[in-house]
């Protein structure tokens, strides 16, 4: 007989796969614990973006709170490795023991040389390979220069109209011959030959079947319950394979058929996933957090409709720019557009909204919440500009945090102040 969930035990079981259901470990943040927590997410995607801070580092934050991203740099750069680069979701961190699984199953050929004349692909590979089988990891800047090609771009309408040496990287990197030895300051990958980053063994030949199951079995892993659609585009594997896959893996019972009242699509859950009583995490999170990646289910999931509007002009923006939600509970209650100004020292919170029903004290926890990402940043101060529904209340949270007045009620008016200009700004401690 299915078992029956209801969309709370379905919320749970999913915030527990993530590490997103418990309150935060107090104390220090180890590397063991960032480690634990890659380990249960299995791949973080990878963005340039660094309006607040780079991608990869907040989905750590949100899960452990003030941590050293110098972890992550050393677990992606230190031999033996506990994380390395290659096409997941996106491009993503990945585990590198699904190193071999995701070379049968990512094709990415829009990204690297493919349209390039195949005798002058081939020439820039073998001078591409020596160069780096003869030295150290190279930037693509460093390579052009030392292969004396010129570094202007080919202009061809073609994707970011990288030059002939970039592209040819990407290829080999999309093919699983060259990988990222690590990252530049400036977020430049150095290149090197991929037996240099995995350890032998990891990029052998495998069934594509055995490979696709363990694919979506350490996806349904890190949901703890889904649909095929979820676990298929977890890695960024095909739907139809994902699905023939999942009754495979339904008949050995590594996930097993389940209803959830109020989610009408066919659910799986993965025998090892928990169901905790109640959830008590906080969380900002960022646009490309795993938790957030599916947008279907996000909202079937959690009620809540989320779309990243970077590339939105800004006159036809909803939220704001590089919005973050706000978890609280088993609910996300909140949305942020931040900027993490580094010159200033502030954390600008440029809108705050509240979604339909949101707790009385999401203002209070939200700020909370935010004067640890400061804190985490480096930033001296919380700036609330008037700009949403929630920017009253929060602005007056903040301001509560430093012994100013209390927050005032949810129905007093949001705005604080010239429209443009900032609400509050407090300082933190």
């Amino acid at each position: 007989m299915t078992a029956s969930l209801s969309l709370s035990q379905a919320r749970r079981i999913a915030l527990a796969a993530q590490g997103l259901a418990k309150v935060r470990p107090t104390g220090p943040v180890t590397p063991r614990a960032v480690g634990r927590t890659f380990d249960r997410l299995q791949l973080v995607q990878i963005d340039s973006v660094n309006v607040v801070a780079r991608s990869h580092y907040l989905p750590f934050f949100s899960r452990l709170g003030n941590y050293d991203p110098g972890i992550l740099s050393a677990m992606a750069s230190r031999k033996p490795r506990r994380m390395m680069e290659y096409w997941a979701h996106e491009a993503s961190f990945i585990r590198p023991q699904h190193f071999a699984d995701l070379l049968l199953w990512q094709k990415r050929a829009w990204v690297g040389a493919h349209r390039l004349d195949p005798g002058v692909r081939r020439d820039m590979e073998d001078r591409i390979l020596s160069a780096l089988a003869a030295g150290p990891p190279l930037t693509a800047a460093e390579l052009t220069a030392k292969l004396g090609h010129a570094p202007t771009a080919e202009r061809d309408n073609w994707g970011w109209n990288w030059n002939i040496v970039k592209r040819v990287l990407e290829h080999l990197f999309e093919e699983g011959r060259v990988s990222a030895a690590s990252r530049t300051p400036q977020f430049e990958r150095k290149y090197t030959l991929t037996s240099r980053v995995v350890t032998a063994g990891t990029e052998a030949a495998v069934d594509a079947g055995e490979a696709l199951d363990r694919l979506i079995d350490a996806a349904a892993q890190a949901h703890g319950i889904g649909t095929v659609r979820c676990f298929s585009d977890y890695f960024r594997t095909p739907v139809k394979a994902g699905a023939e896959s999942v009754r495979r893996l339904v008949g050995a019972g590594v996930l097993e058929p389940v209803s959830v009242r109020g989610w009408d699509r066919e659910i799986f859950r993965h025998a090892g996933a928990k169901l905790p009583r109640k959830a008590e995490g906080r969380a900002l999170l960022s646009p490309f957090d795993s938790l957030v990646f599916e947008r279907r289910r996000l909202e079937e999931l959690f009620g809540f409709h989320y779309r990243i509007e970077i590339y939105t002009p800004a006159a036809k923006r909803r939220y704001g720019y590089y919005v973050l939600p706000f978890l609280l509970g088993e609910r996300i209650v909140a949305r942020v557009d931040l900027k993490a100004d580094r010159t200033t020292g502030q954390l600008l919170v440029r809108s705050a909204y509240g979604e339909p029903n949101a707790p009385a004290d999401t203002a209070v926890e939200l700020a909370a919440e935010l004067e640890l990402m400061a804190t985490w940043l480096g930033l001296q101060e919380v700036v609330v500009w008037p700009a949403g529904d929630l920017a009253g209340d929060l602005a007056a949270a903040v301001a509560g945090q430093h012994g100013s007045p209390t927050a005032e009620p949810r129905n007093a008016s949001p705005l604080r102040g010239e429209p443009g200009h900032a609400a509050l700004v407090s300082p933190v401690d």
